[in-house]
């Protein structure tokens, strides 16, 4: 049986790939700015797509569900405050859930 990540991953690849494009460009927490692979943040994608899907009505939405799992990825400290996530918020909002 394929693992639930790359179901999903295969079911949502446009969102997926956009997600982690979008993510790495953003660069919420300085991965891009040391070099990682452009595919670094697809892990948080993972687990970010089924929650945007399920409870995003709003922007705000979206940025407490970003930043509530770039927290269970990564320490408070480095994933910084939710207001940090507006931005990125914003933008996968009004570009795949408006």
């Amino acid at each position: 049986m394929e693992p639930k990540h790359k179901l999903l991953k295969r079911r949502y690849r446009f969102l997926h790939d956009s997600l982690t494009r979008l993510l790495y460009r953003h660069d919420p927490i300085g991965l891009a700015a040391l070099g990682a692979p452009k595919d670094e943040y697809e892990p948080e994608v993972g687990t970010i797509i089924p929650r945007l899907l399920h409870d995003a009505k709003s922007s705000d939405d979206v940025r407490r569900i970003v930043h509530e799992e770039f927290l269970h990825w990564f320490e408070a400290e480095t994933t910084g405050p939710e207001g940090a996530y507006d931005a990125i918020a914003q933008e996968i909002w009004d570009k795949f859930l408006k």
